[in-house]
């Protein structure tokens, strides 16, 4: 289901590169991986795709760089449009676009912070995230969406 060159700038670790793996899985567009090494020198391509931020996930279609995971499943689900990743219905598409940047401002940070913990979890981190889980557990029902792909890649 190609249309065109796909190249994908990822890094194993990164739960942001995920997110455009498994839009693409979504959508049975095949593409290249190229690994990036984060820690111990990156790419000439990666620094010349991303000269901003110099970091993954960056997704060349056709040598055109797009860069940042939810740009990037955007432009996936726009180009390849079917199966669709997002509701048909406006107010449908804002609601997972809402859900979305709230996983990414609170799930995100919440997890770093039981990452971050030595030795055993402080107690408001741990009711920090339930209550966060709490919220979506409603919210995001059982279809693959945009805010279910930014959960399931930090999870």
């Amino acid at each position: 289901m190609s249309k065109g060159e796909v190249v994908l700038l990822d890094c194993w670790a990164s739960p942001f590169c995920l997110r455009a793996k498994i839009a693409s899985a979504e959508k049975g567009v095949e593409y290249e991986a190229r690994a990036e090494n984060l820690f111990g020198g990156k790419s000439d391509l990666l620094l010349k795709s991303n000269p901003i931020f110099k970091k993954v996930p960056v997704l060349l279609h056709d040598g055109k760089p797009l860069c940042e995971s939810t740009i990037i499943v955007n432009y996936i689900d726009e180009t390849w449009p079917s199966p669709p990743l997002l509701p048909s219905c406006a107010s449908e598409r804002a609601k997972a676009r809402f859900w979305s940047d709230f996983i990414d401002k609170k799930v995100f940070d919440a997890v770093c912070n039981i990452w971050k913990s030595k030795g055993e979890v402080p107690e408001t981190a741990k009711n920090e995230f339930i209550e966060i889980l709490k919220q979506l557990e409603g919210a995001l029902g059982r279809r693959i969406s945009l805010a279910g792909i930014a959960l399931d890649s930090l999870m």
